[in-house]
């Protein structure tokens, strides 16, 4: 597949090899969720946003696997890195502190690993002061141990502090701490000491101007939980807040500044650490780094996955509990392979000057969007390539995702009634005006 020429072509939906894997696939799987009548065909042609079903239909995809494929399909920034060297037996370890080491020494390893990927992690949270790292296998398990290392680090504190419209996970924990919908937390029990704030629903507001409901009356939400006086929730029993940069599952939520600003005062006038949840949003995704650095909040506790390929948990060294044992994982950091892709993602970034691109190809989605003046498009916005377009029905942003497979582009919805749009961080132009006439053609087809 060429890249640079390549379109999507579509002649049926779906056709009937994907039909029989998807039915096969369903015969053992326990049902959970998917996006699209839609199954890649591993070894068809497929490079960057391209790739190939099981019937030759050729899509562009939007949605880099929720963003776990940064960098989309085979994209030679990876694949001719990962070529460098032969795979070997096994390739999972038993864990982060089984070491493994190749020729090279641990400056420049022939063959990178868990050390390599979090000493980049760290370089990567330099401007946080943070010096330590713990690999795990998802990103839920990223979360479980940043709430694990800030219960340990007060033992005192016994509470927990999540926002509306947040999803951190699927485990009994991180579905603690989740509130984007009843199907993902109905009926299961829930940690003791979790508590629910507002989150900010417009990019814009001031605290005077505010009408999401976080500041009320000349104060925040959170500052009235946590007044000493009057409050309900003694700030010195809050370990942690927990909070997406932005909301993906929620609905691709951009918070203010002063909602922001305002969770970072709170958190430091009580001592009460910040995770934020960088899973959906970082690793170059918005154009920084990390989502965090677009606002004035200084983290305690950084988690990733996705785009990282393995799940870590970064923080300073006095947070992370000192006793062994204490924070463990079978397989957790132990990938080979899963640790040396996510050293090349993180090298990638720097060598293509991706979190540029990131930002100049979004602001062509943006503009290319908000010129066209979409009927049935309440909503475009955006930071980077962690991008959302809202409709005034959920009917409507069901029909456009559909209208929009069958012109051969892949988009996923969020929220209520959101389409989320996650190009690969090297999406070129060419590509952005491609995709973007597609969807633009979706929405007109599904008026």
């Amino acid at each position: 597949m060429d890249r640079d020429s390549a379109e999507p072509s579509v002649r049926r939906l779906p056709g009937e090899r994907t039909r029989e894997w998807i039915e096969h696939h369903h015969r053992y799987s326990a049902p959970s969720e998917h996006a699209h009548e839609f199954a890649w065909d591993v070894t068809a042609d497929a490079e960057g946003p391209f790739c190939t079903d099981l019937d030759g239909n050729v899509f562009l995809d939007f949605t880099c696997h929720i963003g776990a494929a940064p960098l989309g399909y085979n994209n030679p920034k990876i694949t001719e890195r990962m070529a460098e060297f032969d795979l070997v037996d096994p390739l999972k370890i038993a864990g982060q502190d089984f070491y493994a080491g190749s020729a090279g020494g641990p400056e420049d390893p022939d063959v990178p690993g868990a050390a390599q990927l979090m000493e980049r992690l760290v370089e990567a949270s330099e401007g946080y002061d943070m010096d330590t790292v713990f690999l795990s296998n998802s990103g839920a398990e990223a979360i479980e141990n940043a709430m694990k290392i800030s219960y340990a680090n007060t033992p005192e504190r016994k509470y927990g502090i999540t926002f509306l419209g947040a999803f951190h996970g699927r485990t009994l924990g991180t579905l603690s701490m989740t509130r984007a919908g009843d199907v993902y937390t109905r009926t299961y029990p829930e940690i003791a000491g979790t508590r629910t704030v507002p989150f900010c629903e417009d990019r814009t507001c001031e605290a005077s101007t505010c009408s999401c409901g976080f500041f009320a009356g000349g104060r925040s939400q959170l500052e009235r939980m946590l007044d000493p006086e009057r409050g309900y929730l003694d700030p010195g029993e809050a370990a942690f807040l927990i909070l997406e940069p932005i909301q993906g599952v929620g609905g691709y939520r951009f918070p203010s500044d002063a909602f922001m600003e305002e969770v970072q005062r709170v958190c430091e006038a009580h001592g009460i650490h910040l995770i934020v949840d960088e899973i959906q949003s970082g690793l170059g995704r918005t154009g920084e780094m990390w989502a965090a650095d677009h606002y004035a909040i200084e983290p305690d506790v950084i988690c990733s996955a996705k785009a990282l390929r393995s799940g870590a948990t970064i923080s300073r060294s006095e947070i992370f509990p000192e006793e062994k044992n204490r924070l463990g994982s079978t397989w957790g950091g132990g990938d080979l392979v899963a640790a040396a892709q996510g050293v090349f993602t993180l090298d990638a970034i720097d060598d293509y000057d991706l979190l540029e691109n990131a930002v100049e190809r979004g602001r062509q989605v943006k503009e290319l969007l908000r010129d066209a003046d979409l009927e049935g498009v309440t909503d475009v916005r955006g930071k980077g390539l962690m991008l959302a377009v809202e409709f005034d029905s959920k009917e409507r942003r069901a029909d456009v995702v559909r209208a929009g497979l069958e012109r051969g582009l892949l988009t996923l919805g969020c929220g209520y009634s959101t389409i989320r749009l996650l190009p690969p961080l090297d999406v070129t132009e060419r590509e952005i005006d491609l995709g973007i006439s597609l969807f633009r053609d979706a929405i007109e087809s599904a008026r």
